[in-house]
């Protein structure tokens, strides 16, 4: 089986293109802006035909894309976000109109949650962030594309390779940075808000069934933990991880990508009916193996 892999070396896609490479038969052919990558594309700017004759090259029975942006400007976020997926479909249309893409959406698209209510997939998309409606757009030029295509909409990732651009991952960096320290203090962002977190591993595994099935797919699926998390828990389960003694200090700002949506948790009842995929791992292995990448990989 041919995969062809877009944003294979970023977070999420680092951890999906290892689970498909454990596939039996599979050849992942990794395709981005890397030097390294075996074909050179860049959805958000590439010419529907430049991309079609990549995709005929590759010949892919599958497409996995990776690829995006969860931050930057009005342009780098549309480009990356919206513009990507639709020319992605318009050149697996010319070129390979009966391989499978299986494209990374987001949580954000849906909007502010009601709490204790998680989101289903039929609920309306109200995103309110930049980000969120960039992703939405990039969704729907998927799901209106009449290929083989499901949307796997993820919740907040967490694991080991977590970014410092993402919370667990900046907080990992300012507990390595304050060691043990009893004076230390850490000044954070609002943690009051609940978010689904899910394991970066079992996102890898979701794609790997979704890559898999043989039967056709639902347009979207939730891939999420299941439930919703204070943020604040997150991080007080991070400093106990690192033996912190310190100092933690809220303030009332928070992330712009993220503060206008105070609790999210996603439905994945119907991701569990159509790949039999439910969560392998709980928040605290997460933060465990976030935990123990950093410390390997301290000087």
């Amino acid at each position: 089986m041919r995969i062809l892999v877009l944003g294979g070396t970023g977070y999420l896609g680092r951890h999906v293109a290892a689970r498909l490479r454990a596939l039996p038969g599979a050849r992942i052919l990794a395709a981005g802006r890397s030097a390294t990558a075996e074909f050179g594309v860049d959805i958000a700017v590439d010419p529907v035909e430049r991309l079609a004759k990549t995709l005929a090259a590759a010949a892919p029975d599958a497409v996995v894309s990776c690829a995006g942006t969860t931050g930057g400007d009005p342009v780098t976020l549309a480009e990356a976000n919206a513009r990507g997926p639709a020319v992605l479909c318009a050149a697996l249309r010319e070129a390979a109109p009966t391989a499978r893409l299986v494209h990374l959406g987001s949580a954000a698209e849906y909007g502010p949650g009601v709490p204790g209510t998680p989101v289903t997939e039929s609920a309306p998309a109200r995103p309110v962030t930049l980000y969120g409606a960039t992703k939405l757009a990039g969704t729907l030029a998927i799901t209106t594309s009449a290929l083989d295509a499901v949307v796997l909409r993820v919740g907040n990732p967490v694991g080991p390779g977590a970014p410092v651009a993402s919370l667990p991952g900046r907080m990992v960096s300012l507990l390595r940075s304050a060691g043990p320290n009893p004076d230390a203090v850490l000044r954070l962002g609002d943690l009051s808000a609940h978010r689904d977190f899910v394991d970066v591993r079992d996102v890898a595994q979701a794609v790997t069934l979704a890559v898999t099935t043989p039967r056709r797919l639902p347009a979207v699926l939730n891939i999420g933990g299941g439930t919703a998390t204070a943020v604040r828990e997150l991080v007080c389960m991070l400093a106990g991880q690192a033996g912190f003694r310190g100092q933690l200090e809220e303030s009332t700002g928070g992330s712009v990508r993220s503060a206008p949506v105070s609790w999210q948790c996603s439905d994945i009842s119907a991701a569990a009916r159509a790949l039999g995929w439910r969560p392998a791992h709980t928040l605290d292995d997460a933060l465990t193996a976030l935990w123990s990448a950093t410390t390997e990989s301290a000087p």
